[in-house]
């Protein structure tokens, strides 16, 4: 049942993923994936690394130029730093638990795939 998916993307050209369903559809456009692409796109948009690590970027840079400036007081300013130090490493930590979530859940859906293939085959046989 392996093909290419006969879905057309947003801008109208065809898809180019291969299609793995007895419906012709990739995961991606296989309406019972829909649940599952959902949770994945709200999960996403939730987390904003970029825009967090941007915030972060410039307090560092505000921070350093008020010790420089002698606006901030050095031993402020270094415990700040640990405190947005401290906050960048929960970002980094939150991150990589989200990947991990995804990846378990992409290795879920390969797993799923592989068994019916191999359904298919056995019925085949």
């Amino acid at each position: 049942m392996t093909g290419q998916c006969t879905a057309t993307k947003r801008d109208g050209s065809p898809c180019t993923l291969p299609s793995n369903a007895p419906s012709g559809l990739c995961w991606a456009h296989d309406p019972k994936n829909a649940e599952r692409r959902r949770r994945g796109q709200s999960r996403g948009g939730k987390s904003k690394p970029s825009r967090e690590l941007v915030r972060l970027q410039a307090r560092f840079e505000e921070l350093a130029e008020g010790v420089l400036e002698g606006t901030i007081e050095k031993g402020a300013g270094a415990i700040a730093g640990q405190l947005l130090n401290g906050a960048r490493a929960c970002m980094a930590t939150r991150l990589k638990a989200v990947e991990q979530e995804e990846i378990l859940e992409r290795v879920a859906d390969l797993e799923t795939l592989v068994q019916r293939q191999r359904d298919e085959r056995r019925r085949g046989a």
